[in-house]
């Protein structure tokens, strides 16, 4: 038997039986007992000063998941198994350079005919939570999710009455349910009308995007994309080697006319154009799909932001004005319930859909069947209209602390903000660098995005900054924007003295 001290700081987050669960597979993944036994039930119980029949349950889960062996009379012991590999591991990790070695490793560098890595993408701080000040966008308010609805929904789910309608799978179809709920109650307030057949569950709006370009795209097709606009998306579309077109943007949107001659796809985001949060009117929405038919492309709508727009009387989708099915709509619930869930969706011919179909199968079949089924429920009870006028609420109230506080302390910079929107888009003054900015506010507890990478052109603008709310308790809005804009004073030398009282 092994004999020393097993320290487990226990705590009420979670059972006992899950703690000590834990740490024993941790201790036996670093082969800390070998091929000795391990610490008796009852031993186990006086060094953690739990009940013994808690650690007996613990070894007995563990052998039933093949970590341990129980032996008569002699306790319990790592499985065999398990020991072998991890000596064989050992073994590895004991010749790192390779010495005794006969076969020859891969150069991956030669054989990677991508890098993704490469790619110049906004850089999101796994650390967000921990700032007091996290200006970013796409993330939420955490205590703002309906954790007791999504729990029933989850329960009801779950039950042994309705596990049998989804646990095995969809093949490559869709929850019926979900798809009736999408159309009844998501699609229809967006003025949009679609039959079963037309509409595919993605993993979100990039999944979506994804799908498309592989089936659409290649060096003969040329997209067209806002500028600034989707940076992922032109990522996307490099990989299937077509030719990105970077389209000018105003107060109205997409600019229409000469620009969009030369292309065959146009992404657009009409709702709240990404980032400039500027909307689409209904004149330029029609000019588009006159164009697009004269000039024979498709438009790619991504409705952005438009579940939770706190306007009364949003305009209706670009899709709803399409008669002659020239659009592809992309929507996600993310921004109106959690980026965690990744459900999204697609609307198209349906002819398009079936393809669709097919090739979401050869990647991952569908969207997991369980969360569909609760989203779906979560819809159908009425919990997802109550969440969502609770957060137009919320965000409403969040966006007009944003106005009056970048007006106020942000008095340097142009702003641009569409009521409705979850960020702001600032130019700083042409003297200070977003990147400064960046890193001097997160010393000071405030993340922020930086602009410059959601420009396509290779000597982009380096002063805009997004400031986004969706994750920000509302009493913390106008200190963070106060001390933001005490930075950009700074930098700017319009400030003698650094804020060194300030840091958080």
């Amino acid at each position: 038997m092994v004999d020393f001290l097993i320290n487990i700081e226990l705590h009420q987050n979670s059972t006992y039986q899950q703690q000590i669960r834990e740490k024993l597979v941790e201790l036996i993944e670093q082969d800390t007992f070998g091929d000795k036994a391990l610490p008796s039930g009852r031993k186990m119980a006086q060094l953690l000063k739990v009940s013994r029949n808690t650690v007996v349950l613990v070894y007995e889960s563990l052998v039933d998941e093949g970590y341990l062996v129980a032996r008569k009379r002699s306790g319990f012991f790592v499985h065999p198994d398990l020991l072998m590999v991890q000596r064989l591991t050992n073994s590895v990790q004991a010749d790192p350079e390779g010495v005794h070695r006969t076969t020859r490793q891969p150069d991956w560098s030669k054989r990677m005919l991508k890098q993704p890595s490469q790619l110049s993408t906004l850089n999101k701080d796994e650390n967000w939570l921990k700032y007091p000040y996290p200006f970013i966008y796409g993330h939420i308010d955490v205590s703002e999710f309906p954790l007791y609805q999504w729990r029933e929904c989850s329960r009801i789910a779950e039950s042994k009455g309705k596990l049998h309608e989804w646990v095995e799978g969809y093949i490559d179809m869709d929850d019926p349910q979900l798809v009736s709920q999408i159309r009844q109650q998501i699609l229809s307030k967006r003025g949009i009308t679609a039959k079963p057949e037309e509409i595919l569950i993605t993993l979100g709006t990039q999944n979506s995007l994804f799908l498309l370009t592989n089936l659409l795209a290649d060096q003969s097709v040329t997209f067209g994309v806002e500028n600034p606009g989707y940076a992922n998306l032109r990522h996307i579309i490099s990989l299937c080697d077509s030719p990105v077109k970077p389209l000018d943007i105003d107060n109205a949107g997409l600019k229409l006319g000469k620009q969009l001659k030369d292309c065959d796809y146009v992404f657009t985001t009409p709702s709240h154009q990404y980032p400039t949060t500027v909307t689409m009117n209904v004149e330029r929405r029609k000019g588009l799909l006159e164009q697009a038919c004269k000039d024979d492309f498709i438009v790619i709508e991504d409705d952005y932001e438009s579940e939770v727009n706190f306007i009364e009387q949003p305009l209706p989708a670009l899709k709803s004005f399409d008669q002659d099915g020239r659009v592809i709509y992309v929507g996600s619930l993310s921004k109106s319930l959690t980026p965690g869930i990744r459900v999204g969706y697609l609307v198209a011919d349906s002819s398009l859909i079936t393809e669709l179909r097919k090739l979401r199968a050869l990647h991952y079949r569908h969207p997991p069947s369980n969360n569909q089924r609760i989203v779906a429920l979560f819809i159908s009870q009425g919990y997802y209209d109550s969440h969502v006028r609770r957060m137009r609420r919320t965000f409403e109230k969040r966006w007009l602390l944003m106005e009056q506080g970048v007006k106020k302390y942000l008095s340097s910079c142009k702003i641009h903000a569409t009521p409705g929107s979850f960020c702001f888009w600032i130019a700083l003054p042409i003297n200070v660098a977003s990147h400064d900015l960046r890193d001097k506010a997160a010393q000071h507890g405030i993340l922020i995005e930086s602009g410059d990478t959601l420009f396509m052109q290779k000597d982009a603008p380096k002063n805009y900054i997004r400031l986004g709310f969706s994750a920000m308790n509302s009493d913390k809005i106008l200190p963070g924007l106060e001390i933001l804009g005490s930075l950009i004073t700074e930098l700017s030398h319009g400030f003698t003295e650094p804020l060194q009282k300030r840091v958080v």
